[in-house]
């Protein structure tokens, strides 16, 4: 199975798809920072959530890379559970990766601010929140993603409503007062929480909701794969 998660990782990069949603990333990060320096927990939090859908469309191109065909092979191969666990993992690494990246960039552009002394521990505080809430959002996204792959809805059309539905769905359902906000995953609440009181509590309840949240979706791609045979 590892064999198959590295065959697609080299399928997303040498076809060139990996560059669009980098540079889709890279240019809205670099928005998000133009505006001027803030608090790292703050930035991140907004970070995050940009994020989202960027990564969640990376996902996308990179389960459709692969033919038809050539996934069928592989369910033979290795087996049909681990043909589809196989393309999550490599999402889930692209999207690592991505997170990496989207850390390290507004240190490199001057968009966060460094710590005034010595005592201060609101930088290495802020980085740990803002790290938080970008794994928070890595499953959500790969679970979006694959349930607007092509092996989950079929034309390229559902796919891009999914995304669009789904992306536009976690911003308003997770605004404050919302009357549904269990519908989404908690992106928009963790970047409220880390640009304010974030108890311990609080990144314990909105790490359940979003895992059980991706569990949820994850299902209803497997449920799609396995409807589309």
């Amino acid at each position: 199975m590892i064999a198959l998660v590295r065959l697609r990782l080299a399928g997303f990069l040498r076809t060139g798809r990996a560059v669009a949603p980098l540079l889709a990333g890279l240019v809205a990060l670099g928005i998000l920072y133009g505006g001027g320096r803030a608090q790292p927990a703050e930035a991140y939090g907004v970070s995050a959530v940009v994020l989202f859908p960027v990564l969640a469309w990376q996902t996308k191109i990179l389960l459709d890379v692969e033919p038809d065909v050539q996934r069928r092979l592989a369910q033979v191969t290795v087996g049909v559970a681990r043909e589809r666990l196989a393309g999550l993992l490599a999402a889930g690494v692209a999207a690592l990766v991505a997170v990496a990246v989207a850390l390290a960039f507004p240190w490199l552009v001057g968009g966060v601010t460094g710590p005034v002394d010595a005592a201060d521990r609101s930088v290495p505080v802020g980085v740990a929140l803002g790290l938080w809430a970008h794994l928070l959002v890595v499953p959500a996204a790969v679970a979006l993603g694959a349930l607007a792959s092509r092996a989950s809805v079929g034309g390229a059309g559902y796919g891009v409503a999914v995304l669009a539905l789904g992306g536009v769905g976690a911003m308003v359902l997770g605004l404050t007062g919302s009357a549904a906000p269990w519908l989404a995953p908690p992106i928009m609440a963790a970047a409220r929480t880390t640009a304010g009181d974030a108890a311990a509590l609080t990144l314990l309840g909105l790490t359940v909701w979003a895992l059980a949240w991706s569990a949820a979706a994850v299902c209803g791609y497997l449920w799609r794969r396995r409807a589309r045979g």
